[in-house]
């Protein structure tokens, strides 16, 4: 009976290995279905609200980002216009110390030229004041020399101290007068 078996099977068609058989089809068929419709309703929908999500937040931080970066350009403009205001600020600064430096320097130029010329003034009319004095001086110191000599030379002395203190203001007055047409 096995030979019986055996020759009845080898009679009989063999299938073909790359052709699967109509029930495996079914089979198959049913299950991608089945799988293709969880995906479609199940899957599908939780995916695209995923990749919407992370789209929106990237969209929305390039819209942050866009947005800080003008905010970073408007700061560096502002940062650099104070700079400028600064700099300007400081050269008039240092431009009017310069020349309140310069008033300083002559004004006290011009207290020190003031200031020389009171002390040479006072300086002159002390000289002047000291030469009459030592002219005053002189002028009696020679008229008692004048006279002792005087009477020395006459032989007697001249009591009369007034008349003699004429004489000799007279001729030193008349010394003077030359000496003055001499220049």
């Amino acid at each position: 009976m096995l030979n019986a078996l055996v020759t009845r099977l080898a009679a009989e068609e063999t299938p073909n290995p790359l052709i699967p058989a109509w029930y495996d089809i079914v089979w198959s068929a049913l299950w991608f279905v089945i799988i293709l419709v969880v995906v479609w309703k199940v899957a599908l929908p939780r995916l695209t609200a995923m990749l919407d999500e992370r789209s929106a937040a990237i969209e929305g931080n390039i819209a942050k980002a866009d947005e800080a970066q003008k905010q970073a350009e408007a700061a560096l403009e502002e940062y650099t216009r104070q700079l400028a205001e600064a700099r300007t600020e400081a050269g008039e600064i240092r431009e009017a110390a310069r020349e309140d430096g310069k008033k300083i320097v002559a004004e006290a130029k011009e207290t020190a030229s003031s200031e020389a010329a009171r002390i040479t003034a006072a300086a002159h009319t002390q000289i002047e004041a000291e030469r009459q004095a030592a002219f005053v001086s002189l002028r009696n110191e020679v008229g008692t020399l004048a006279i002792d000599l005087a009477g020395g030379v006459v032989g007697e002395t001249l009591s009369d101290d007034a008349r003699a203190t004429a004489v000799v203001d007279r001729f030193l007055a008349d010394l003077e007068a030359s000496e003055k047409a001499a220049q």
